[in-house]
């Protein structure tokens, strides 16, 4: 005849047990992603144009195959992004005014054919008015960026914007972002794994 007592005694014991036990994590982390594939952005017109240059930013960072099957990559790439161009106005106007004047006169005349006269004036003025009217065109990019696993969960995500660099457009600005801030993160992570 068995212990009633024993099979309580595992139930209490057993859960403390597995608690202490750490499953090994089933999903690539960051340090072994070799294989990307990179899903068309959400957003606007242009997401099209940001996901091409985000595949060749990322492409001639070397450190990892950029597949279009997305079945045999290590981790998925998505996100949206959006691109604007507008002209961007600015009015002013300034006015400073000042005037003055003064005036006196007098006169006067007798009989024996004497007269007096005096007559007084002065008068002062500054006017100054400016106004300017400027439009600037202005482009401005940004993108959200996610990293997923096989299973679903993002391993790294990275929001960026530009509104445009001196030798390059804002998307390439925005892409080059994207890519450098994954590739430094990567490497850290890879570092870290060793």
């Amino acid at each position: 005849m068995k212990s009633p007592g024993f099979p309580i005694f595992l139930l209490l014991v057993c859960p403390w047990l597995a608690a202490g036990i750490e499953p090994e994590p089933t999903q690539p982390m960051l340090a072994h992603v070799r294989r990307i594939y990179i899903e068309p952005l959400g957003g606007g017109e242009t997401s099209g144009q940001m996901r091409d240059m985000i595949i060749a930013a990322l492409q001639n960072s070397k450190l990892f195959t950029i597949t279009d099957n997305s079945d045999r990559a290590d981790a998925i790439l998505r996100g949206s992004s959006d691109d604007k161009i507008f002209t961007d106005e600015h009015s002013t106007s300034d006015s400073i005014g000042f005037h003055a004047t003064s005036g006196s006169g007098s006169s006067a005349n007798s009989t024996y054919g004497t007269g007096y006269s005096s007559r007084k004036n002065a008068g002062a003025g500054i006017t100054d008015s400016e106004s300017s009217h400027i439009n600037e065109r202005r482009h401005e990019a940004s993108a959200s960026i996610r990293l997923i696993d096989a299973n679903g969960d993002v391993i790294w995500s990275t929001t960026q914007e530009s509104a445009g660099g001196k030798f390059r457009g804002a998307m390439a600005d925005v892409a080059d972002k994207i890519a450098r801030q994954l590739v430094d993160d990567t490497r850290k992570a890879r570092v870290a794994a060793k």
